[in-house]
């Protein structure tokens, strides 16, 4: 039977997690009664994530499929794996780590049946360090003013999407797609829902502090040219600045004649002006950087092992 729904879990080193997760996920989309399938995307784990998502899939063959990668391509990578195998009308997104309750799901779904294409949680009473949700929270204040992307919370993964909405962010072939982000810009009927937050059932994060900024860097320089607007408007001021000031020195060698002591004042202009530069460099250098990405059109990810053993529309699997 063509299942309706598909939940889609990236998994990267959650081995101490991932039966607890199931006790809880199962039942949920058990009671729902609604035919389903659960996609569990292996990111390149190191530790034992392989063996038991196989022993889940022979444990429920008609539910279960597992995809391995042959190494870690990041969460993003692993959804868009998930979405091209999905079979269903509704995709549910949300991490290995329990920190999205399964039990929420049918919150999304019943948004999803009210006719809305993109339903994404924002999360409550957060269980995460003071600093994640200081970076979270600042995050989502930049993007709100930076982008045309309106949403509460764009790092919550418990979101629900129609196949329309998959189907278009994979036809937009982006290389390093920011789903959450994407899929708000394509939605004609978006809607949001407050979904609970709890500590991981088990393990550690695998985002560190540069990871969680390069994360939020992608979604700004993926969806606006305000940072390069804003240092064009920078650069023009400061130049007009330099030349004024150039003009000032010039009329006062002329009137006054060369000032020693001034040089010292100089040269931190200078230093100021070099290291705007430099900024305004990697800056630059960051939207060539994903321009030279979707050129090369690198694969997201690379296959290893496909295990499957359901039949779709009356094919053998």
């Amino acid at each position: 039977m063509r299942p309706f729904l598909s939940v889609i879990i990236p998994v990267y080193n959650e081995e101490a997690g991932l039966e607890i997760l199931f006790s809880r996920l199962m039942p949920v989309l058990t009671e729902m009664g609604r035919p389903f399938e659960v996609i569990c995307v292996n990111d390149g784990s190191r530790d034992n994530s392989q063996k038991i998502l196989e022993s889940l899939h022979d444990r429920y063959p008609d539910q279960v499929r597992a995809l391995c990668f042959m190494r870690n391509c990041g969460q993003h990578p692993a959804i868009m794996a998930g979405f091209e195998a999905m079979r269903g009308d509704v995709a549910i997104t949300m991490d290995a780590d329990l920190q999205n309750p399964p039990e929420d799901i049918p919150k999304l779904i019943a948004l999803i049946d009210a006719g809305h294409d993109v339903v994404g949680g924002y999360r409550c009473n957060r269980n995460d360090p003071a600093y994640r949700r200081a970076i979270s929270k600042l995050s989502n204040i930049v993007r709100e003013h930076m982008t045309d992307i309106h949403m509460r919370d764009h790092g919550c993964m418990l979101r629900a999407y129609r196949k329309e909405i998959v189907d278009q962010i994979i036809t937009t072939g982006d290389a390093s797609p920011f789903i959450t982000a994407l899929s708000q810009y394509l939605a004609m009927n978006p809607a949001e829902i407050q979904v609970g937050h709890e500590e991981r059932a088990a393990g550690v994060s695998n985002y560190n502090l540069y990871k969680l900024i390069r994360y939020n860097f992608d979604l700004i320089t993926g969806f606006s040219l305000v940072p390069l607007q804003l240092f064009t408007i920078f650069g023009m001021v400061l130049s007009a600045c330099s030349g004024m000031l150039v003009l000032y020195m010039a009329m006062r060698r002329i009137l006054v004649g060369p000032e020693v002591d001034g040089l010292f004042t100089l040269f931190a202009i200078l230093f100021l002006l070099i290291s705007v530069c430099m900024t305004g460099l990697g800056l630059i250098g960051e939207y060539v950087g994903r321009i030279y990405k979707e050129v090369r059109r690198r694969p997201r990810y690379i296959a290893k092992e496909y295990k499957q053993k359901i039949a779709m529309d009356g094919e053998a699997a």
